[in-house]
């Protein structure tokens, strides 16, 4: 598989739209259910998500949580802020590819760099 390494700093709006376009790899933190099927952690829970996918994003206006519509994904397989198995549930990474994203810049207590993609496909467990 090839690797995309884009660096958005400095680039016009129109330059960073044309390189989102390119697919990308990440990282995705996903509930990982009793009966072995994939889901969120947060916003619309009960969605399962199956592997090797395409699957487009939805909006899920959720009370409490910042309105980014689009699929989260991490630039490492790194979220400090959120635990990886509470008591409630099992959680587990998973290696992503995803495309028409944009680049948000987090602190590093919540993992650094963040895509929000339009489309994403689960590739495997790591």
């Amino acid at each position: 598989m090839t690797n995309y390494t884009i660096k958005l700093d400095g680039l016009t709006p129109a330059a960073k739209l044309l390189l989102s376009k390119k697919p990308n790899y990440g990282y995705k933190l996903l509930h990982v259910r009793k009966n072995n099927t994939l889901g969120p952690l947060f916003i619309n829970k009960k969605q399962i998500i199956p592997l090797n996918t395409w699957l487009k994003a939805e909006d899920h206006k959720t009370p409490k949580f910042a309105h980014r519509p689009g699929w989260h994904i991490c630039s490492k397989p790194n979220a400090p802020h959120i635990k990886l198995n509470p008591k409630s549930q099992k959680r587990a990474w998973f290696k992503v590819q995803f495309f028409k994203y944009e680049v948000l810049n987090r602190p590093q207590s919540q993992g650094g760099i963040w895509f929000i993609a339009k489309y994403m496909k689960i590739l495997e467990k790591i």
